[in-house]
């Protein structure tokens, strides 16, 4: 049976409310619920398999997200073996590969060119995306774990020890960083990725704290604790923070919900006492907030939640756990991935229209990507370390 043959659409499971769905079916066969017509969501452009499975390898994961440069549409992919490899678009062979020291938590940033690639082993790398040339690395000397984000001549980026860094994106040079004190407690694995907006960067923090910082100095403008019922545990604001067109900053405590602010004073407006979302994004007047298994639509401009939907899978270890990775839209749908599979969700409902198991399923988020050339495709790297190119050819909710 070919990959073409096998890119129809694995599971349809109407479900809402807080109902699990079984999410854990033979991952190397796509099961269609009986008496469903399934659409056609996507096709199987290609596959590369990158990373080969360890003897004894328990649980393997790949949670860096595949990068793309828009000019060339090549598509660089950092793995849990500590390489960084640069895939052709139309079959995904490998055009360059540099090794390191260390496995990567999250994917690059690529920007007129160049490659931004945040390295397990401390280090933050400079490469060309055309020839594989290292135009710099910087020694940061702390495991980087958010994609790096380029602004007015500034690359940033989040350590796991909670350090911001700002590096000159044409030197490597360093040129700022801003630093809290981590918690005494036990914490949220991850980080928040910096948003930076008007002169401002904006970051969340292990310690419960969301802050503004200046673009230019590092300074911070203003601080605010998101984390308000105390205790030690969890505390973190790991979500990347969100911003509206009417100034509005949207972050999460894991502890204690979803908070709105003002981006300029750091004020709190409303507060949603949901705890365990480790993600947003915003969509229209809808934030869609991901963590310990479950999606939820919030309304934005209050915080009313509109549904929620269970995507745990409660016959694993990892129960709870696996779906707290940022999700994308496209088509139509919200896809979640999941440790079980990539779930295929209407926004307007909350339901799962269709879930995909490519094995052992996926944790990185999927990177969507439109070009006249290539269409609208979705690249999903899996855990066991294989880079699909999905063509999408249907549309949802």
């Amino acid at each position: 049976m070919t990959l073409r043959s096998l890119s129809v659409v694995a599971l349809l499971v109407a479900a809402a409310g807080c109902k699990a769905i079984p999410l854990s079916n033979d991952p190397t066969m796509p099961v269609v619920v009986s008496q469903v017509s399934p659409p056609a969501l996507w096709e199987v452009d290609w596959s590369k398999p990158l990373v080969k499975l360890e003897l004894l390898e328990y649980q393997p994961r790949e949670t860096a997200k595949p990068a793309i440069d828009p000019d060339t549409e090549r598509i660089v992919v950092s793995t849990r073996d500590g390489a960084i490899r640069c895939l052709s678009p139309v079959d995904g062979s490998v055009i360059w590969e540099k090794k390191t020291l260390g496995r990567f938590f999250s994917g690059a940033g690529i920007a007129q060119g160049v490659a931004y690639v945040p390295g397990g082993d401390g280090m933050l790398y400079a490469i060309r995306v055309l020839s594989g040339e290292v135009v710099w690395e910087f020694k940061a000397s702390e495991e980087l774990i958010t994609t790096p984000v380029l602004s007015e001549g500034r690359v940033l980026v989040m350590s796991s020890q909670d350090t911001l860094f700002a590096v000159d994106a044409i030197t490597g040079k360093w040129v700022w960083q801003y630093k809290r004190d981590m918690p005494q407690g036990f914490s949220v694995r991850g980080a928040s990725t910096p948003v930076a907006q008007d002169g401002l960067v904006y970051a969340g923090f292990a310690d419960g704290f969301l802050a503004a910082v200046g673009l230019d100095d590092g300074v911070a403008r203003w601080e605010r604790k998101l984390t308000l019922s105390g205790g030690q545990q969890f505390k973190d604001v790991d979500s990347t923070p969100v911003l509206d067109e009417d100034g509005h900053l949207y972050a999460a405590s894991y502890k204690d919900g979803v908070f709105a602010l003002d981006a300029k004073t750091g004020d709190i407006l409303w507060a949603s006492a949901r705890g365990g979302v480790t993600s947003l994004i915003l969509r229209g007047a809808v934030l869609f907030a991901t963590g310990d298994g479950t999606l939820t639509a919030i309304d934005s401009r209050g915080g009313k939640a509109l549904w929620s939907l269970d995507l745990s899978d409660r016959t694993s270890k990892g129960k709870l756990n696996n779906a707290g990775r940022d999700p994308v839209m496209t088509r139509g749908y919200i896809v979640v991935p999941t440790s079980t599979a990539l779930a295929f969700v209407d926004p307007t409902v909350g339901k799962v229209r269709a879930a995909w198991n490519p094995g052992r399923g996926v944790t990185a988020t999927p990177t969507r990507f439109v070009s006249a050339r290539g269409g609208n495709r979705l690249y999903v790297l899996t855990n066991l370390g294989t880079l699909f190119a999905l063509q999408m050819v249907g549309s949802g909710g």
